[in-house]
């Protein structure tokens, strides 16, 4: 038996159906789940370890809220050189153990003006900006469920919903791209989880994301970005995300 193997055992015995993808600085939340397996990303076949700080590599499965949950604390970028196939592989992953629905969570740049530095975002459509083809097919199809986003929303009142745009990174955006993008009608900007939201929508799963808003995007105040403002500030809400996933595994 490898540890995979014995991983996989785990989840398959305590049969989890959510699954919650921890973005950068976000791995120690939800505060209430009890460990039971873990698993690194090295040890997974067809998985490699996240390159960027913030991201812990490691797949766990326990209990929270006395439900079984599946989570990844932390994820793989196309900028860190992978392709698309091996940014998917985490979701297909979760697919195959049997979750049916999937939670992303991201650190973001506040685009919109009410956003600031600790709001949090949910999801109800993306720009997926991180490849040639940018313009998503069929018109006028979303990877969110509304039935899940309204969950999150009745759990949180104060939970905004908005447009998060994902770019290639890992650089970050210059004032004049954060206005065009502004005018496209983004919200928040990010670089990650729109390709893990199409490819779970396309698996069958219900899938919900929420950003949590690091910093305002480049340009709309004086501050200049730093990875290291980012890890700090995805801190600032983690009781209330906690909060909230520990009430969403209780409901869902």
């Amino acid at each position: 038996m490898t540890p995979f193997d014995d991983f996989t055992a785990a989840v398959r015995d305590h049969g989890p159906r959510l699954a919650v993808v921890l973005g950068s600085g976000l791995g120690a939340v939800p505060h209430s789940f009890e460990e039971l397996a873990t698993i690194r990303f090295a040890d997974v076949p067809g998985l490699v370890a996240p390159s960027v700080h913030g991201h812990g590599g490691a797949i766990a499965v326990g209990l929270c809220a006395g439900r079984p949950l599946l989570v990844f604390r932390g994820r793989l970028h196309v900028y860190e050189g992978h392709p698309w196939d091996l940014v998917a592989a985490p979701v297909r992953l979760a697919a195959g153990l049997g979750i049916k629905v999937l939670l992303l969570t991201n650190a973001a740049g506040g685009i919109h003006d009410s956003l600031w530095p600790g709001d949090l975002m949910v999801l109800r459509d993306h720009l997926f900006l991180q490849q040639p083809n940018a313009w998503r097919e069929p018109a006028g199809a979303t990877p969110y469920s509304a039935r899940v986003n309204e969950l999150l929303q009745s759990i949180d009142a104060g939970l905004t919903t908005g447009v998060y745009v994902a770019v290639t990174g890992p650089c970050y955006e210059t004032a004049a791209e954060i206005r065009a993008l502004k005018a496209m009608g983004a919200d928040a900007v990010g670089m990650s989880t729109a390709f893990e939201a199409l490819t779970a929508a396309g698996l069958g799963l219900e899938v919900a994301a929420i950003s949590c808003i690091t910093n305002k995007a480049a340009g709309l105040t004086a501050a200049t970005l730093d990875h290291r403002e980012v890890l700090a500030n995805a801190a600032r809400p983690a009781e209330r995300i906690s909060a909230i996933l520990t009430e969403f595994v209780h409901r869902l």
